[in-house]
């Protein structure tokens, strides 16, 4: 069942955390670069600009390791999943 919920931080590139949680929200099928290596910064600037503040609907799809939800979720209709996987480049 999806749950709307308002984020409360930006963790990283695929994680967050919401006002209603202890623990923090992973984004299913996301793999964004951990903090101190290239690109981290970006993931985590992105994320925050698409749902930073802003109620969401976390679809729990499975736990990891860590107790977190690992999630579809969606903001204002869009897939914030979707939208933080990286893009294929076209070959030439």
């Amino acid at each position: 069942m999806a749950r709307r919920e308002k984020v409360t931080r930006v963790v990283d590139g695929d994680t967050f955390k919401t006002a209603s949680r202890k623990n923090p929200v992973r984004l299913a099928n996301v793999d964004a670069p951990e903090r101190g290596r290239p690109g981290a910064a970006a993931a985590t600037g992105k994320l925050q600009r698409l749902i930073g503040g802003k109620m969401v609907t976390v679809k729990t799809v499975a736990r990891d390791t860590y107790g977190r939800s690992v999630a579809n979720v969606q903001v204002k209709g869009r897939s914030v999943n979707r939208a933080m996987r990286p893009r294929r480049s076209k070959k030439q």
